[in-house]
Formats: structure tokens, sequence, C-alpha cells
């Protein structure tokens, strides 16, 4: 039977899709977020540790943290604090977050990546992009840090829901269709139950991250 896992960003959107399929299949969903019942700033000196401890307090069978939430860039410059508040959130807390888990014994990470991070890398990313290389290659190396003790996976969406007040184009996609809220969260739910998959990750992306490979 599942335990109780961790959703950051859960309260709305993709994470809430995914919340909300993890409860269907049996899951103990806990969501953080700035509004939800665990109320964290991810990018809060200490913020990570003080909510993993806050949620095992209120579950202590937690066995699974989903990395979900993020902050989103538009273009390449951002002011010193904001492009640290960024890389907080985007990748340090979700870091931190898996470091704890496996300090407390087994259980399940699902980090999610774009799917635009599964390209080689170019002048132009945004720093949001770049954040989400950083938490690619933190998922492999987190998989082979933490293996025996807690599996790390990712999910890598394509164009599922457009940032909020951002009206980039999805693209095209050699399947014809973009991926829903939904079968993200179908990955994200097969990931961590997968016991002997670890270093994944999976794009859910409608075929996206194929048109990248040269």
């Amino acid at each position: 039977m599942p335990g109780t896992v961790l959703v950051t960003g859960g309260a709305r959107r993709l994470g809430k899709a995914i919340a909300d399929a993890l409860r269907e299949r049996g899951w103990n969903v806990l969501i953080a977020s700035r509004t939800a019942s665990l109320a964290f700033d991810l990018a809060a000196p200490g913020a990570p540790e003080r909510l993993f401890e806050t949620a095992q307090a209120a579950a202590p069978d937690l066995c699974a943290i989903v990395n979900n939430a993020a902050l989103f860039s538009q273009d390449g410059e951002m002011p010193p604090d904001e492009l640290a508040r960024l890389r907080a959130i985007n990748v340090d807390a979700p870091r931190a977050l898996t470091a704890l888990l496996a300090s407390h014994g087994d259980g399940a990470v699902v980090n999610v990546l774009d799917c635009r991070a599964l390209a080689a890398p170019s002048a132009a990313d945004t720093p949001y992009l770049q954040s989400k290389r950083d938490l690619l290659a933190a998922t492999f190396e987190d998989a082979r840090r933490f293996a025996g003790r807690v599996r790390v996976n990712a999910v890598a969406p394509g164009p599922v829901l457009p940032p909020e007040n951002c009206h980039e184009r999805g693209g095209a996609t050699p399947l014809g269709r973009h991926p829903t809220p939904q079968e993200v969260a179908d990955a994200v739910a097969y990931l961590l139950s997968a016991e002997s998959t670890t270093g994944a990750v999976v794009p859910v992306d409608g075929g996206q991250s194929i048109t990248f490979q040269t």
C-alpha cells in the first residue's frame, strides 16, 4: 500500500493534477506551497528542512516526495536576488528534500523537469531552463548517491500548461498532440511505484524531445 507523499507546489495546475492522481491511487498526499496547509516559501533559508520536519511530524510514514514547485523566467536576464530565489526553489530545495528523505530511511523521489532540458545547452537558455538542466543532472547524481535508500527519478513534461502570464507557443510534436496533466501525473505515479527503477527520466511530451536529438 502507498504511504504518504509530499508534493511541492501541489495546490494548483500541474501539481494539483499530480496530487489528485496520487490520492486516487491510495496515497496520503501532503501539499506544500505558499498557500497550502503546509505553507512554506522554499526560497527562505532553512525552509526545506522545516518543511520536511513538519511533514514528517504530520505523517510519520512519509516515504515519497514529488519536487514539482518551480519559478519561471521568460528571458535570459534576471536581477541577482531573483536569480538566487529561482535557483533556491528549482534546484536547491529539491536536492535538500531528497537528502532529508534519504537520511530518514527508504523512499522515492520524482523531480519534475521540462522536456527542453533534454536538449543540448544553448546561449539562449533562460535561467529557468538552466535550473531544470541542473535538476536533471542532480537527478542522476542523487540516484547514484542514495541508491539503496531512495530511488530518484524524473518526469520531463512537454507543452502541458504554459506558465501563468506567459503565452509562449508549445511547438509541434511528432505525435501531433500535446500531453495532458493527467498523463504527466500518471508517469509520476508509475515512477513512485517502480521499485526497480532509479535514475530514469520519462519524457511526457508528445515526442517533442526526440526532435532535439541530432
